[in-house]
């Protein structure tokens, strides 16, 4: 843009006018973006959470009594791949931490979930990391199915949790795992 000389009023003129045109132009822009983020933010606000874990109580009892609607690591289906399918995680990296799982499908009151019961002498000698990252690999094959998961030891004590919310696309998901403090105490993280 041309710039005028100090004596040239005319000139002047047209730059005030053609710098209002630039401000109007930004001025217009800025209000099409609030008016844009205004719009957009309250269908963000929108999307539904990731539910709270399951609070049903661990059923320890299925492993040797399953009922028809439940899978363990026992449960093979002669015709097809028996769903979920965490025999490949377990055989794989797992060995001697995941020992066994139950799997509940959907009901009316919870979505699918798969309790996972693992050794607790190995779980405690896990870092955290190493901990999140078993129950994000575990998870994520178990959200492939539509299953939510939840890690106990075989005191039925809760260890952590993968939830999701499978009405959003790509599902939302969550990790929560609990420690044990110094002195037994557990703990949310």
């Amino acid at each position: 843009m041309h710039i005028p000389k100090l004596y040239d009023t005319n000139s002047w003129r047209r730059y005030a006018n053609g710098r209002r045109s630039d401000r109007q132009i930004s001025l217009s822009l800025l209000l099409t973006i609030s008016l844009a983020t205004l719009l957009v933010a309250p269908s963000l606000a929108q999307t539904p959470p990731i539910p709270s874990p399951s609070s049903a109580p661990l059923e320890l009892d299925l492993l040797t009594k399953p009922k028809k609607y439940v899978i363990t690591a026992n449960t093979i289906h002669p015709e097809r791949l028996t769903v979920p399918s965490l025999w490949w995680a377990q055989q794989n990296s797992e060995k001697k931490l995941l020992d066994n799982w139950i799997a509940y499908p959907a009901s009316d009151q919870e979505p699918a979930r798969v309790d996972l019961i693992v050794n607790q002498q190995i779980w405690s000698l896990l870092e955290y990391v190493e901990r999140y990252d078993f129950v994000n690999r575990l998870g994520s094959a178990a959200r492939n199915f539509g299953y939510n998961v939840r890690v106990f030891n075989y005191q039925k004590e809760p260890l952590a949790t993968y939830t999701c919310n499978f009405n959003t696309s790509p599902a939302l998901c969550s990790i929560q795992t609990t420690s044990k403090n110094k002195i037994g105490l557990q703990r949310l993280l």
